[in-house]
């Protein structure tokens, strides 16, 4: 057997992490340059390498890029409507007194899964910050809180950019990934609360360095007063955009199981499973998605006022789109190369189960480079042609350790690590690190389990 492809696979990790870390190449050329290394040396010439590169890209753009951008454009919606802040408020009644961290954790969760999660911090942050009037709630606790709700959905359910890419780059259903997301991201957003509760106990006294303790029921005041004068949506159309396609992509994953049953067997073509098989598809179920937003949460915006917020979402989505592509296309090559077979059977042969591989490599990646949705892409796009050749591996689970992976240590070369300390007033780099560094990596030992649960049950 031969080692030169798995040597050169080496190499072009080695190569991808260097320019990344090293170098001002962005990670989608550097993605490229690691395709194109990891094909000729798996044996494929270059006029080969060249159009598997093309068709990887395409292929995996083709299954998710309409969906990544249907999802941004109903996100950038929701984010301009006030519909993220009628979420939080209507929490923070429901939950009462005490509990208003529980209340923007749970708002964090839900509204992540639409929204940019550095986006959605900004804009909730300031009511973090009222609720911490004359002092009585630490606001360490409250913006940890949000912006560990936050983070968790944002790194592991779809339409999120990059869960979305891994879905597509595994070949898994993106309904089964939502569930999967949406259930493996409560025990980590529990975990992140409740060491945020902690925080008030090690930091009792904090106040933003730009702030008197003071000025903090000024705040509030204000806030209260900016959001009374400010006509916001009703809870029920503040969700109804979330809520929609991921209950018409949950019925039809729930009927794709029905019609395995045998009472239910060849009933493909009655017109209730024809129904919900159309309004479902992702593509579809989002589509509808952004018409309601339009219609139900911007109803006196100009044509002109609503095409431009969802082409702003769109621009921002764009280098996702192309990382997205290009992780892919470095798939493509692994798998017709050969070089995933040949690793597949020295992966199998590890003493640990091979879905752990992807949440290997996107710890990794994350460390070094910082990004998270360039992380869980890469695992993705190096480890899936390696798992897919390995008999009974749940892609599933393969897929939603990438995304765990993700989460690991949030440090300097991350930006939400940034927008969260610097809107916090956070300067002692030691207290940056306890108040988000560590939450992250909570969340991906509280992920790491999870994944090893459901690897279990599936």
């Amino acid at each position: 057997m031969s080692y030169i492809p798995v040597i050169g696979l080496a190499v072009a990790i080695f190569v991808l992490i260097f320019l990344v870390l090293r170098t001002r190449v962005h990670a989608l050329l550097a993605m490229l340059i690691a395709a194109t290394i990891a094909g000729i040396s798996g044996g494929l010439t270059a006029a080969e390498t060249v159009t598997i590169i093309t068709k990887g890209f395409g292929s995996t753009l083709g299954s998710i890029g309409i969906v990544i951008g249907l999802g941004v454009m109903m996100g950038r919606v929701l984010e301009v409507s006030g519909a993220a802040e009628r979420i939080a408020f209507s929490f923070i009644k429901w939950l009462g007194n005490k509990r208003e961290e529980w209340a923007l954790a749970i708002t964090g969760y839900i509204v992540s899964i639409p929204i940019f999660v550095d986006s959605a911090f900004v804009i909730l942050y300031p009511l973090a910050k009222a609720l911490a009037k004359n002092g009585k709630r630490n606001l360490l606790t409250l913006g940890v809180a949000l912006a560990g709700g936050l983070v968790v959905t944002h790194h592991s359910v779809p339409p999120t950019p990059g869960p979305l890419g891994v879905a597509g780059i595994f070949g898994v259903d993106i309904g089964a990934m939502i569930l999967a997301g949406m259930a493996l991201a409560v025990p980590c957003v529990i975990g992140i609360v409740l060491y945020a509760k902690w925080l008030a106990v090690k930091y009792p006294e904090f106040v933003p360095a730009d702030l008197e303790s003071g000025d903090l029921h000024d705040i509030h005041a204000r806030y209260m007063e900016e959001k009374a004068n400010k006509p916001l949506p009703s809870l029920f159309l503040s969700l109804l955009p979330i809520a929609t396609p991921i209950l018409l992509i949950f019925i039809n994953a729930i009927n794709g199981l029905l019609l395995k049953i045998d009472t239910f067997l060849g009933m493909n073509d009655n017109w209730y499973f024809q129904t919900f098989e159309f309004l479902g598809a992702p593509i579809i179920a989002l589509s509808i998605s952004v018409l309601i937003s339009v219609y139900t949460l911007m109803p006196k915006s100009t044509k002109e006022e609503v095409i431009d917020r969802m082409e702003e979402g769109l621009q921002a989505a764009g280098i996702i789109l192309l990382v997205t592509g290009a992780g892919g296309a470095l798939g493509a090559v692994l798998r017709d190369s050969g070089t995933g077979n040949i690793l597949a059977g020295h992966v199998a042969s590890l003493p640990i189960t091979p879905v752990l591989i992807p949440f290997i490599i996107a710890t990794l990646v994350r460390l070094i480079q910082g990004s998270g949705t360039v992380a869980m892409i890469t695992a993705a796009s190096i480890s899936a042609p390696i798992i897919s050749q390995i008999p009974d591996i749940n892609l599933l689970v393969a897929a939603q350790a990438a995304t765990m992976g993700s989460l690991f240590f949030g440090y300097f070369n991350d930006s939400l690590y940034w927008v969260v300390n610097r809107m916090m007033g956070i300067k002692d780099v030691k207290q940056q690190i306890m108040v988000w560094s560590i939450p992250t990596t909570i969340a991906w030992m509280i992920g790491l389990v999870g994944v090893l649960i459901l690897d279990v049950i599936l």
